[in-house]
């Protein structure tokens, strides 16, 4: 199966060459449960001509924010929204998933507790169809500032963690997104980091390298984007 992947933003240069950029990320996580990756440059104004161009779609990460003032957010929210209103595979991760809820009516901002770094575990709070197989807790890796802070009315919570109550949602039952990044892998985030200690701050920049070692649940949630595509 073929997934469009709108590429919204890119890996630090100073880091693509530990596991490339976000094509080559999504590549090999979603490669080895059979979903052919097709990127569309999103943020250069290449968008599908028809949503059958691909059986799903994803929405990948970005160094910007939702609620900047730039043409083509503009444009992929329409997108987003004619993907939902269609009832088409998507899923939207980090930027993705802020930007399906800001399309749909919600509110984005900076998160008052700073940045959410490392990895980090999240409660299901309603499974979906496409979560088999079935966990009551998964562990991905996450880098974001801004989070969602308010939930359109079309979309509902499914997963949450005490720093981000809405860290992951559905809409309907065809589309669904989530705030870390099931792309990334340790070494990669590491790298990240270690490039990011004035920004985030010492301590947490600290805290995050080491939570590394834990396990992330990557291959869950590639089999759960897989069967989005397939229902």
């Amino acid at each position: 199966m073929r997934a469009g992947l709108l590429v919204v933003g890119h890996v630090d240069p100073k880091s693509r060459h530990i596991a490339g950029d976000y094509p080559e990320l999504f590549a090999d996580l979603l490669g080895p449960v059979g979903i052919e990756i097709v990127p569309y440059a999103a943020d250069e104004g290449q968008l599908p001509e028809s949503l059958s161009e691909c059986e799903g779609w994803l929405c990948s990460p970005s160094r910007r924010s939702v609620y900047d003032d730039e043409p083509w957010i503009r444009d992929i929210e329409e997108l987003l929204r004619d993907l939902v209103a269609r009832e088409r595979p998507f899923v939207g991760i980090c930027f993705g998933h802020q930007l399906l809820a800001q399309a749909l009516g919600g509110r984005v901002e900076r998160a008052s507790e700073g940045w959410g770094v490392g990895v980090q575990e999240y409660e299901v709070v309603e499974a979906i169809p496409a979560m088999q197989p079935a966990a009551r807790h998964f562990s991905l890796i996450a880098s974001h500032e801004d989070q969602v802070v308010e939930v359109p009315a079309a979309a509902r919570v499914i997963a949450r963690s005490d720093y981000c109550p809405a860290a992951a949602l559905a809409v309907g039952e065809r589309a669904w997104t989530v705030q870390a990044h099931p792309e990334f892998v340790p070494d990669l985030a590491d790298h990240l980091l270690a490039g990011r200690t004035d920004l985030i701050g010492a301590e947490r920049v600290a805290a995050a390298r080491a939570s590394l070692t834990r396990p992330i649940d990557r291959d869950l949630v590639a089999h759960w984007i897989a069967a989005t595509f397939r229902a």
